[in-house]
């Protein structure tokens, strides 16, 4: 049973697969170097992305795209080694939650930490999902500092 459409209209699920999407087109677009919006078009057409918000997926991808080198300066005080030579899903998955931490204020950031841990234990190396969680924990503090408890949203 999917989750109802919350009442400003966001469907959680939809949003999970978009971001579980989005960290496979960041690879695909990191490994390939295809213009983004030629990732988007084959994703469009070759993956089942009408249980996916289609809106949200498309503007992770254009915004990982536009402030890439802003998000990789910004990751840098928490990597242990230069972007480039972290592994290239954790990458794409550091990039698309650093996208979120910076640009979508409107996700608290213990739903961008939650989706990105989640997202990098399906996908990732086996002990890829704690890196990105300790990376993106330090992040989220300093970018966010202190959210208001209560229910995850996003």
């Amino acid at each position: 049973m999917t989750q109802p459409h919350r009442s400003d209209g966001i469907d959680p699920a939809a949003r999970s697969r978009a971001r579980r999407r989005a960290a496979q087109a960041i690879y695909a677009w990191q490994i390939g170097g295809n213009p983004i919006a030629s990732v988007i078009e084959e994703f469009r057409h070759e993956q089942d992305m009408e249980i996916a918000d289609m809106a949200y997926f498309e503007d992770l991808l254009r915004g990982v795209e536009k402030h890439c080198a802003e998000l990789d300066a910004n990751l840098a005080p928490w990597l242990d080694r230069d972007i480039a030579q972290v592994d290239p899903l954790e990458r794409a998955v550091l990039r698309l939650a650093a996208y979120e931490l910076r640009h979508r204020p409107d996700v608290p950031y213990r739903v961008v930490l939650n989706e990105a841990v989640e997202v990098a234990k399906r996908f990732g190396a086996e002990h890829g999902h704690t890196y990105v969680n300790g990376v993106l924990d330090k992040a989220a503090r300093a970018w966010r500092g202190a959210e208001p408890e209560g229910p995850l949203r996003g």
